[in-house]
């Protein structure tokens, strides 16, 4: 019996040739990664989920009414408060961080929706850590506050001040 078993598997690699022992042996490895590795994993992310009570019910999420996600940016959006306010907070945490706040500009732009912008351009000057600070800070503590666009310069290599224009706005909701 044992015989005749080893020599059918003769035949077969024969037949077979090298690429064909090859393929099912990587058939072979396959078909265990996938009972051994896999389907353990898959089943440990299902308890994991449900002990979070993470549902992944991605069909409602992609028919999420469209409606719905702009309500969420809106209200996202909606802060008590006002302009002078924000720029007030930026103020601070420029004197807090020790960054030289120069003379900004402010222009608003009032969108065709309910999003009026207010574009503020500052020139600022310190170091380059104070000026990363200074931005983490503001982004943090000014949810409606976005970075448009920075511009560093430094006069000398050696100097540690850096001269920054910062393009910053504020997204606020038309009251």
């Amino acid at each position: 019996m044992k015989h005749k078993l080893y020599s059918r598997l003769l035949r077969l690699r024969h037949e077979l040739g090298a690429t064909g022992v090859a393929a099912f042996a990587l058939f072979a490895a396959a078909a265990l990664f996938m009972s051994f590795v896999l389907q353990p994993l898959k089943e440990k992310n299902r308890v994991l989920e449900a002990r979070a009570g993470i549902g992944r019910d991605l069909g409602a999420v992609q028919n999420a009414n469209a409606a719905d996600k702009i309500g969420a940016v809106y209200q996202y959006l909606e802060k008590p408060e006002a302009t002078t306010d924000w720029l007030a907070k930026l103020y601070a945490i420029a004197k807090a961080t020790g960054v030289e706040l120069q003379s900004a500009t402010y222009k608003s732009q009032a969108g065709a929706g309910r999003l009026q912008r207010y574009e503020i351009v500052v020139p600022l000057n310190g170091s380059y850590t104070q000026m990363r600070e200074f931005l983490k800070r503001s982004l943090a503590e000014i949810p409606v506050l976005s970075l448009d666009q920075i511009s560093l310069k430094r006069e000398n290599r050696r100097e540690g001040t850096v001269q920054a224009e910062l393009r910053l706005t504020l997204h606020m909701v038309k009251s």
